[in-house]
């Protein structure tokens, strides 16, 4: 049975600024919870045991497109697994800012052309009609993978088919990715706004709630057109600053690199209400590692050389149980709009121990590689009053 919490978690075709803060404050990242990762009943203890209520990630694709209807069809028959042990929970789905050549093994579906008001065709997604002019592929994610622009209708359509066939699945979040490395040619964010309407169009007839909450990456601080924010609240690495005078030691501070603390544009929301700032919540990001895993002063946003998941992973149990309780404290204090979202399933490298994953979960024959912070973090979120 979840835990009895006293906060509401009711919202209907827009949300209130309480239910949002509400959500925020119970949210974890569960790295693919829906396609693979972990055992999903262990997944699900951990969740209700410690009053999860935003599960982030929960459906976490990175190219792979040859793959997302394999993975659309497992998702069908587990998410209602989830929402069985906790029908308030927010499962979030992604869409990141990735496409590879995969994406021309997937039809597009009729709906998908009527919704954008084009010709229905028979035909699969074309690849090069997502990405950036020729003269703009200034990045990539390797050698097959791509950045999306957002301002080709191509991109709008594939961005639109992922989003109405998560909400047919069921998530009632999407995660957006990092948003500004796709709008160079969207200055005026019309685009964006089309695309996010046309999701939030379709959640409106389609979603069991009525909605879809939308967020995204925002090194700039957020996403807003004539007063309007498109997104429902932001999300953002933590920035996570090493102590080089205390090995392996790390601090929060505003100011440092582009983290959101202090940072987060308002205006009007989706859902009607106005705010100086939207809420946010920050994240142990994940990204790799440095060529010196272990050592400071590596540049960039490596702390002591890896990424911020994988410098907490290699931290001992008690430590990472201080920085939770230290870094929750430290946001709600610093910035009252930012939560910090906490670590539950991620991606991890660590080379010096070779492991792959985080899981917070207690260490179980279910869950062997298990790390255990799942007590710290159901102390942090029982023991908070607001």
């Amino acid at each position: 049975m979840p835990w009895k919490h006293r906060h509401n978690y009711k919202f209907d075709g827009t949300i209130t600024r309480e239910v949002l803060d509400n959500y925020l404050s119970r949210s974890i990242c569960m790295e693919g919870l829906l396609n693979g990762r972990g055992d999903l009943d262990d997944n699900i203890r951990m969740l209700t045991h410690i009053g999860a209520k935003y599960i982030a990630r929960s459906i976490c694709l990175w190219g792979g497109e040859a793959n997302l209807l394999e993975n659309f069809e497992r998702a069908r028959q587990q998410l209602p697994q989830v929402r069985s042990a906790d029908p308030e929970m927010v499962l979030e789905a992604c869409i990141f800012e990735i496409v590879t050549p995969e994406v021309e093994q997937v039809p597009v579906p009729g709906w998908a052309f009527t919704a954008l008001g084009l010709p229905v065709e028979k035909r699969n997604f074309r690849y090069d009609a997502i990405l950036y002019p020729l003269a703009q592929r200034t990045r990539s994610w390797g050698r097959h993978g791509s950045i999306p622009d957002v301002s080709q209708t191509e991109t709008q359509l594939w961005f639109y088919f992922l989003a109405a066939s998560y909400i047919d699945l069921g998530f009632e979040g999407i995660h957006w990715g990092q948003v500004e490395i796709m709008d160079y040619n969207d200055p005026h964010l019309d685009h964006y706004a089309r695309v996010f309407a046309l999701a939030r169009a379709y959640a409106k007839k389609h979603a069991r709630r009525g909605m879809v909450l939308c967020n995204a990456h925002v090194p700039s601080g957020g996403l807003v057109r004539d007063g309007e924010l498109l997104l429902d609240f932001h999300a953002f690495p933590l920035r996570v600053k090493e102590v080089t005078q205390h090995p392996r030691q790390a601090i929060l501070q505003v100011g440092y690199r582009n983290g959101i603390f202090l940072r987060s544009k308002g205006g009007r929301t989706y859902s009607g209400w106005k705010c100086e700032h939207l809420p946010y919540f920050a994240e142990l990001d994940n990204y790799g590692v440095s060529k010196y895993p272990g050592e400071a002063g590596q540049g960039e946003d490596w702390v002591w050389g890896y990424d911020e998941i994988s410098w907490f992973a290699a931290q001992s149990k008690e430590y990472r149980e201080k920085w939770l309780r230290y870094a929750w404290n430290w946001i709600r204090k610093t910035d009252p709009n930012g939560y910090l979202e906490m670590p539950g399933s991620r991606t991890e490298t660590s080379p010096l121990n070779h492991h792959r994953w985080y899981y917070a979960n207690a260490p179980s024959a279910a869950s062997p590689d298990g790390l255990d912070d799942e007590v710290a973090i159901c102390s942090i979120w029982r023991s908070d009053r607001n």
